[in-house]
């Protein structure tokens, strides 16, 4: 049995499966598709189409989920792939790696009666596959060609939901990315375990033959500047994300040892890809056999521990300020990590790392307690005096979020606002930012966010620029 059938099975208790690469896209074959398919039907059959859409409501697309889980359940699957693909750019990345616990699963009823949630995840993971495999996803075919040209800077889910949704009314797309490949975060920050590479690649390969034109290795500065790409497009979206990791503010946080959570996902995903990665083979980014310890409590951190625990760790232990019920990531995450024997230190936040620049062998760490609401209305960790304890650690990987990098200094671009988080300012309406008929979408408006909101973001801008331009006079707006 694969790993996505597992998950069909029981999909609060995913459990890892060793997989040769090479049975990465059999997952179709005769066995599973009747399996999946009498999964999917049984679980879609359970949702009583309520009549209040809970989750509906709580899904930041608003995807019309109780129509195509009844479509499913009555096996009207190309009908159930229509209606899912009409508000989600990208559902069988979605199905997978959506936080549904924290969303729509958490608002069905079934849930809130006790009877366990409907898989919404798994189930539109599979329509979608199933749409796949039946070769029912055709290459973008445009009514009409425009003249118009759109830049798409950054080539994560924010700016290919932009391309699609723009390159569907016809214009011309061309995307930009600094990295090697294309997906951005799902590529080189989500792991393989959660997301299959082949997955984004074949949704990239879909938008290249629908007629999107991507510029990888592409740094906005070095390779152009960002004037003459707002001189050879008619409008811009800039959908870069956040990439500026928080430091560790404590002594010994430079010290060999501490790394950035990213580079350490990056290095694990690049392997899994098949590069060579020199930190990784001495054994910089190598968790194996190591004790490890995870500062953080996001899906980020969640990523981090899960990776370790894969690589061969000799222990896995993760340090979270405040309690288990005011965790930013996951519950479902978090349980997943428990299943696989990390450890938990709750109320607990770094104090020190031990050991010397050439080597960290441990870590020091203060217990905390809540104190007084702070301005976000949660409470506040606070230190416990005198209660501090030690944690053996040779790999201390710091997963404490994300900040934008300065976008105006980056850009050569001073009139390009920011808020005081240093995120870009734009119109709520439209995602317009300061700079006439340049947009923004995804993580650099929101801050560090979903992917889901992401892809949200990248419609919303394409339709602004779609309106915008249909109803323009005079071009191009990049230039006004």
């Amino acid at each position: 049995m694969s790993e996505r059938m597992l998950k069909f099975v029981s999909r609060d208790r995913e459990t890892p499966v060793k997989r040769n690469p090479g049975d990465r896209r059999r997952d179709f074959d005769e066995i599973y598709l009747r399996f999946a398919d009498d999964k999917a039907k049984e679980q879609a059959s359970r949702c009583s189409q309520c009549g209040v859409p809970f989750c509906q409501n709580h899904c930041p697309l608003g995807n019309d989920i109780p129509d195509w889980l009844k479509l499913v359940a009555e096996g009207r699957m190309e009908e159930a792939y229509a209606v899912s693909s009409a508000t989600n750019n990208m559902p069988e990345i979605c199905g997978r790696i959506c936080p549904q616990d924290r969303l729509c699963e958490g608002s069905c009823v079934i849930e809130q009666s006790g009877h366990g949630t409907v898989t919404i995840g798994s189930v539109e993971q599979y329509i979608t596959e199933t749409a796949w495999a039946n070769g029912w996803i055709k290459p973008l075919s445009p009514s009409r060609e425009r003249p118009e040209s759109i830049g798409v800077i950054g080539a994560g889910p924010g700016g290919l939901a932009a391309a699609e949704e723009l390159r569907r009314e016809g214009f011309k797309v061309k995307v930009y990315d600094r990295y090697d490949r294309t997906g951005g975060l799902l590529v080189y920050g989500i792991p393989n375990f959660k997301l299959e590479k082949d997955v984004v690649a074949r949704r990239t390969k879909y938008l290249e033959e629908s007629g999107v034109e991507f510029v990888r290795n592409f740094n906005v500065g070095r390779d152009a500047s960002f004037a003459d790409l707002r001189k050879e497009h008619d409008a811009i979206v800039v959908a870069t994300g956040v990439y500026k990791a928080r430091d560790l503010a404590c002594p010994g946080a430079g010290n060999k040892g501490v790394v950035a959570a990213l580079d350490y996902l990056t290095t694990s995903n690049r392997l899994g890809l098949g590069d060579s990665v020199p930190r990784y083979e001495n054994g910089e980014l190598n968790a194996n056999g190591k004790n490890v310890v995870v500062i953080g409590g996001g899906d980020t951190a969640m990523d981090c521990v899960r990776t370790a625990v894969r690589q061969g760790a000799k222990s896995v232990t993760c340090l979270y300020r405040r309690d288990r019920a005011n965790m930013p990531g996951s519950v479902r995450e978090t349980s997943n990590a428990e299943e696989e024997g990390v450890i938990f230190e709750w109320l607990a936040a770094p104090k020190a790392v031990r050991g010397d620049a050439a080597k960290a062998n441990g870590i020091r760490v203060s217990r905390m307690e809540l104190g007084a609401p702070d301005e976000s209305g949660r409470r506040s960790p606070v230190e416990i005096s005198d209660a501090e304890f030690d944690l053996d650690a040779d790999l201390i990987i710091k997963a404490l979020g994300f900040e934008p990098e300065d976008h105006p200094a980056m850009f050569g671009e001073p009139e390009l606002k920011v808020t005081a988080r240093g995120t870009l300012r734009v119109d709520p309406t439209t995602l317009e930012t300061s700079l006439p008929g340049v947009y923004a979408a995804g993580d650099i408006v929101r801050g560090a966010s979903l992917v889901v909101w992401a892809i949200v973001d990248g419609r919303k801008a394409a339709a602004a620029i779609t309106e915008r331009l249909t109803a323009a006079e005079t071009r191009p707006l990049a230039a006004e």
